[in-house]
């Protein structure tokens, strides 16, 4: 029973380093971060980082996996809506209700895929894999409204949230998600045959 109970901790510790990973890289960056900002977030000793994660590419790479799993927690929240149409327009209020935090800092998928973008190590792809699973999703639902330009419908949503997640970023501006969200759902409206 003790060893479950352990494991259970370790694990739990584990979540929890890889949360606070991904939280504080949004915030900060992955350059500006350091393992004792990652500890600090977390409430764990900085020494204990090192158990779990030994490099700071590790914490990157578990940063990644609970963007992945916020993303799957995502999709079946947004499955229980019944038409494809509203799936959608759910996304774009989500993305919106999340307008303060994208104008303090970006989307935290968006703005991290950027940054490991300009590496050639591997992180690079795996940030891009969890932007595909998005689009790719995007497309089922367009493709479940029949669309036979799912594809192209899916970059073009994905790529105006990009989009107007990097102005509201940029110029502080919430109500700039709120009004391309307004925009965005008349459009998704306005492709239902």
């Amino acid at each position: 029973m003790t060893n479950s109970v352990g494991a259970t901790s370790q694990a739990s510790k584990r979540e929890r380093l890889a949360a606070a990973a991904a939280r504080v890289f949004h915030e900060q960056g992955v350059e500006k971060t350091t393992i004792a900002d990652i500890a600090r977030s977390a409430e764990v000793p900085v020494g204990n980082v090192y158990y779990y994660f030994k490099t700071k590419d590790q914490l990157v790479q578990a940063a990644l996996s609970a963007h992945a799993r916020n993303l799957r927690d995502l999709i079946t929240m947004l499955e229980q809506h019944d038409r494809p149409r509203d799936r959608l327009k759910a996304l774009v209020r989500g993305w919106v209700d999340q307008r303060d935090v994208a104008a303090r800092f970006g989307c935290p998928t968006g703005t991290l895929a950027a940054e490991l973008g300009k590496r050639a190590d591997g992180l690079d792809r795996e940030a891009a894999t969890g932007m595909r699973a998005l689009i790719d999703w995007v497309e089922r639902q367009f493709a479940a409204m029949g669309r036979s330009d799912a594809g192209e419908l899916a970059v073009a949503l994905i790529a105006s949230y990009q989009g107007i997640s990097l102005l509201t970023n940029a110029f502080h501006e919430p109500e700039l998600m709120v009004a391309e969200g307004s925009r965005l759902e008349r459009w998704i409206d306005s492709l239902v045959s």
